[in-house]
C-alpha cells in the first residue's frame, strides 16, 4: 500500500474508504488484520478488480504460528482490557504461586527451570497496571474459576485474597457470573477483548491448547455483544466480593480425593 495509485498519500486514502489513518497504516505493515469490509473498498479506490478481496481471503485462512505473540504485543498496547474465564484465574491477576501450579498441571514434563521461566513472563506481563497510563481492565469470572483450585488451599486462599484486594485498590473491575446464571455463547473458553489507542477492537479466543485472533471488526464486533451481554447478568462488583469472600471463607483443608466423603459403603 506504499505506492499508492496516482501519488495518493494514506491520508487521502483514510478519506476515501473511511477508515482512520492509524489503522490503515497497520494493516499496511501488517500488524493488523483488515476489517473485512475494507478490502472491497481498497479494489474500488485502486481498481484492482478483487486483488485485495482474494488476498483478504488468504490471510483470514492463514494459521499464524505468532498469534499468540501478537496477541501479548495487543494486550500490552491497549487502553481497556476485558477478559471472561471459565476455569482459571486470569493471567493478568494471577499470584506467582497459583500461576506456577497451573503451569505444572498443563506441562508435567517440563524443568523447573522452565516453569519459573514462564510464571516470570506471566508477572512480567502484569507490568501493564504499573505503567503511567495503565489501561481500564474489566473481568468476568465463571463461579469455576473460584471452586477448582490450583496448588492447594493456601494457595487459592491467596489467589482470592488477591483478586478481592485487586477489586478494592484499583481501577479493575471483577465481576462473577455464578453456575445458576446457566448456559451462554463464551462457556467452555476464554475471551479476552483489546481495544487501542485509536478505537480499534480486538478478540482472542482460546480453547485448553490452541487460541484465534480476530482483528477484523465482525468478529471482534461479535464477541464484544457475547461479553456485554455475560457483564450485564453477572454479579454486580459488591456483590461479587461478597461472593468471593464467601468461597474464600469455605475452602476445604485440601483438594483432591480426600477432600471429599467416601462414597455409603466404602472406607
Amino acid at each position: 500500500m506504499r505506492a499508492y495509485r496516482g501519488g495518493m498519500s494514506l491520508e487521502r486514502l483514510a478519506e476515501i474508504v473511511n477508515f482512520s489513518k492509524s489503522h490503515l497504516a497497520r494493516v499496511e505493515t501488517a500488524d493488523s488484520m483488515p476489517p473485512p469490509e475494507l478490502p472491497a473498498l481498497l479494489d474500488a479506490a485502486f481498481d484492482t478488480d478483487g486483488i485485495f478481496g482474494e488476498l483478504y481471503q488468504l490471510a483470514r485462512n492463514e494459521s499464524l504460528p505468532d498469534q499468540l505473540q501478537r496477541r501479548m504485543e495487543l494486550e500490552a498496547q491497549a487502553c481497556v482490557i476485558a477478559e471472561y474465564t471459565c476455569q482459571v484465574v486470569p493471567g493478568l491477576v494471577q499470584t506467582a504461586d497459583f500461576a506456577r501450579a497451573l503451569f505444572k498441571a498443563h506441562y508435567p514434563r517440563a524443568t523447573e527451570d522452565t516453569i519459573e521461566e514462564m510464571v516470570n513472563r506471566r508477572m512480567i506481563r502484569q507490568g501493564v497496571f504499573l505503567r503511567d497510563n495503565p489501561p481500564d481492565y474489566s473481568a468476568i469470572l465463571d463461579e469455576a474459576v473460584l471452586r477448582r483450585g490450583f496448588g492447594g488451599p493456601a494457595v487459592m486462599r491467596a489467589q482470592l485474597t488477591r483478586l478481592i484486594h485487586f477489586m478494592l485498590n484499583s481501577t479493575g473491575v471483577v465481576q462473577v457470573l455464578p453456575f445458576a446464571y446457566g448456559g451462554h455463547p463464551l462457556v467452555g473458553g476464554s475471551l479476552a477483548l483489546f481495544t487501542l489507542d485509536d478505537g480499534a477492537q480486538v478478540a482472542w479466543e482460546e480453547g485448553s491448547d490452541s487460541g484465534t485472533l480476530m482483528e477484523d471488526l465482525e468478529r471482534a464486533t461479535a464477541r464484544r455483544r457475547s461479553y456485554d451481554l455475560l457483564r450485564s447478568c453477572a454479579l454486580s462488583p459488591s456483590e461479587s466480593a461478597a461472593f468471593i469472600q464467601s468461597v474464600l471463607d469455605t475452602l476445604p483443608d485440601e483438594y483432591g480425593p480426600l477432600a471429599y466423603p467416601a462414597p455409603m459403603g466404602r472406607p
